[in-house]
Formats: C-alpha cells, structure tokens, sequence
C-alpha cells in the first residue's frame, strides 16, 4: 500500500526508516519531510499539511491506504478526523483524545477522576491566583502551560521566586492557562503503548534527557538524547503502568465518548511510591522514537493498521532484548534559544560507515550538501550490546561529523552506564 507520512523531523526520519522496511509498503511519501526522509521515499514540501482537504485529495489521488501522523500539532488540530470522515485510515487519535497531550489540565483532571497516580496540582486562568498558589505551597514546584509547547513550556522551579517569574512569563499572553504541580522525586522514564481505543499493548520504555547541558543543567529542550531500554522500568513496574496509568486512562476516555486510538507516550516518574504519570504525549516521542525504530524487530505496519481498525487482539511488537540504542542530538549553537540557520554539515555517511544511523532532523538539501536549518538538527544513534557499548559506538560516530557550528551533551545515557558499571544490567 502506499503510506503517507506527515511531519519533518528526526521523528518522522526514524518512522521513515522503519515504515518503508515492511514489505507491506508499496510507496513511502512524507509531507513535508526533510534530506533524511528522502532516502526512504518521496518527500511532498508541497502539501500543506495544516490544510487537510488538501491532505484528503493527496490521499484520494495517490491511493494512499495509511496515513501515519508524527507531531502533536496536527493531531490536535483534527486531521485524523478529517481524513476518517473521508474513508481514509489515519493513524493516531482524534482531536478531541488528543486533549491529553492538547491540555495539560484535561489529562490532571482525568487522573482526578479515574484515580491515576499523578502529582497534586492546581489550574489557573489568571496571575494573581497562580502565585498565591505558589506562595501557599513553596518550593520546588513546577509551572508548565497548559497547551501544546514542544516540549519546553515547563518550569521545575527550585524557589519561590523562580516560579513567580514563570508565571509572569506565561500570563504575559492573553488566554494563557497553567498548571502548578507538586515537585515529584525519583527518576523519569518514557513509556509507550500502542492503543485501539480499548485495549494497549506496550510498545517500549525509553529515557530521555531534557536538559540543554550535560549534569541536567540549564532549560529544557526538546530532547537532548535518549536511550532504550530504560532498565529501570522493570517487568514488574510495566504491569503496574499498563494496570494504574494505561487502562484506566484507555477506559476514562471511552467512558468520554472519545476513545483513544494512537501512541500513549507515558512521561513517568518513578517514585518511592511507585510510578506517577507526569503527562502524557499523543505520538511517538523526539528523540524517543530515534531509539525505539532501531530495536523494533516486528513490521511497523500491521500493527498500525490493527490500531486504526480497533483490533489490536493477537497483535505483538517484538523489540530486540538483547541490544541497546542510544540517541545523542546535535543540536545549533544558541538552542533552545535563537539559532543560526545555514551552516554546512558534513561527514554524515562517514558517521553511519560502522552501522550507527544518523536521522536528520532541521536540515535542508542545497545540492550536494545539508545543511543546518533548525534548533535540533541530527539525532546520532547507534546499537550496541550494553548501554555503555551503544553510547560508544553513538558518540565515535558523532565525532565523525564535520559540523563546528554544533554541539551536543556529552552524558547521554549517564545514569543507565552508572548501573550497568555497577552490574545491574540495561
């Protein structure tokens, strides 16, 4: 069948990556894509994406059987409902189940509702009440909007007046809404399960590092690195995600009359009391997805399909067990700030020459050469047997880039090596 894939980041390369190795797929378009997703189809710039009749016609012209959707944004916008309407298979959830990644506030009070384990918060509308709030509870406390914000609209504040300036920050824009949280204490974790509206099966941990400098200092990003598995979510802490967070989560919006079909990316924290859901995404995660693609051993493909046709029983997504992936993001100097777009980049088949991959992200093609033309720009993955060999195998194969205008964390998957050191396994 021919495949339609939507969005044009690292994400979307390494969903590329793994779409158009199933036999099933006859033809691979991405819109918009980037140089990475070329390499395994045909990128469609042309189609504008926010406009979904003209995503429809694409579709009823190209004979396109699967429409697999990658950022939040157009899934908060309603594509999947448009293109349903049409006839057309979409994969991922509706405009109104994306809510729980669309408003932050709308998955605290489904948590509130179905008893899902989760930090003590408040939501605001207005300034005033926000920092009384922050007053009232002190330090740490975390500030994060309300609504979309690519990963960076949260604010673990160590003091007070941390916090009352995010706050500031944020009501400065008329209509803002804020949630303020409890500060949780343990270790974060990504999970991940592929739904069809009733029923989940897990599709992989993984875990991410937010921070723009290594140690975890400085703002949050949209992901610096990430490797999978996260050895620290055991079999054990899986069934209690899948039984506390998942399916009640799964059962709260068919209770709704929105049922969620897609990718429940899970934001756990996993403390002494067990795993709490710090938020939830609507899709596959960046840089999640660079590390999960790799050690996807089952086709991508039927699985979806099952998703998007509520059938997910007898389905199964077998991972590599035995390896390890580690992701490390090249990113612009100047990020999560302002960048400078349009310095060469070079050394990228000098850097995938001993297996690693390197998915592209905010780059263009000028001729012969990529260049840099975003924040994030390469996500630099390799496998290997441990942690510790795929963080190797990972940075050799950044150190083969020719890129002086990048930079990247040097820590990427520190604490899963520290472990691993210590003889507790990936």
């Amino acid at each position: 069948m021919n495949i339609l894939l939507v969005g044009n980041g690292g994400r979307e390369h390494a969903l590329a990556y793994a779409l158009a190795k199933s036999p099933l797929c006859t033809r691979l378009f991405t819109a918009p894509g980037n140089p990475g997703t070329a390499r395994h189809g045909e990128n469609r710039p042309e189609l504008d994406v926010a406009d979904h009749g003209a995503v429809r016609a694409f579709c009823e012209a190209e004979r396109v059987g699967l429409v697999v959707i990658g950022p939040e944004a157009p899934l908060v916008a309603g594509l999947v409902d448009d293109l349903t309407r049409a006839g057309i298979r979409a994969f991922g959830p509706t405009r109104a189940a994306a809510q729980l990644e669309g408003s932050k506030g709308f998955t605290k009070a489904l948590c509130t509702e179905r008893g899902i384990p989760t930090a003590g918060y408040g939501r605001f509308s207005a300034l005033d009440p926000a920092l009384a709030h922050v007053r009232a509870k002190g330090a740490p406390i975390v500030v994060k909007a309300d609504g979309l914000a690519a990963g960076k609209g949260v604010t673990v504040a160590e003091t007070v007046e941390q916090a009352e300036g995010a706050l500031r920050a944020l009501f400065a824009d008329a209509g803002t809404e804020v949630v303020i949280e409890e500060c949780l204490f343990g270790e974060e974790a990504s999970f991940f399960a592929l739904c069809d509206g009733t029923r989940a099966i897990a599709m992989g941990t993984a875990q991410d590092h937010k921070r723009v400098f290594d140690g975890d200092r400085g703002p949050n990003t949209g992901g610096m690195g990430a490797y999978s598995p996260a050895g620290i979510v055991t079999p054990a802490i899986e069934r209690t995600v899948m039984e506390t967070i998942i399916q009640p989560t799964l059962d709260g919006m068919r209770a709704r009359g929105t049922p969620f079909t897609g990718i429940l990316y899970a934001g756990l924290m996993l403390t002494a009391d067990g795993p709490k859901l710090i938020e939830y995404n609507t899709r596959f995660g960046d840089p999640e997805a660079q590390v999960l693609m790799p050690r996807l051993a089952s086709d991508l493909v039927p699985a979806l399909l099952s998703a998007c046709d509520g059938d997910l029983a007898g389905v199964s997504l077998e991972f590599d067990a035995s390896r390890a992936a580690l992701t490390v993001v090249m990113a612009a100097a100047g990020y999560p700030g302002t960048v400078v777009r349009g310095s060469t980049i070079r050394g990228i088949a000098d850097a995938e020459r001993d297996g690693a991959l390197v998915f592209q992200a905010g780059t263009r093609a000028e001729g012969e050469a990529i260049l840099a033309d975003g924040g994030r720009v390469l996500a630099v993955t390799a496998l290997g047997d441990s942690v510790l060999e795929a963080q190797a195998r990972a940075y050799a194969a950044v150190a083969r880039i020719d890129w002086p205008e990048g930079f990247c964390r040097r820590d990427i998957g520190r604490r899963a090596v520290a472990r691993e050191v210590a003889g507790q396994g990936i």
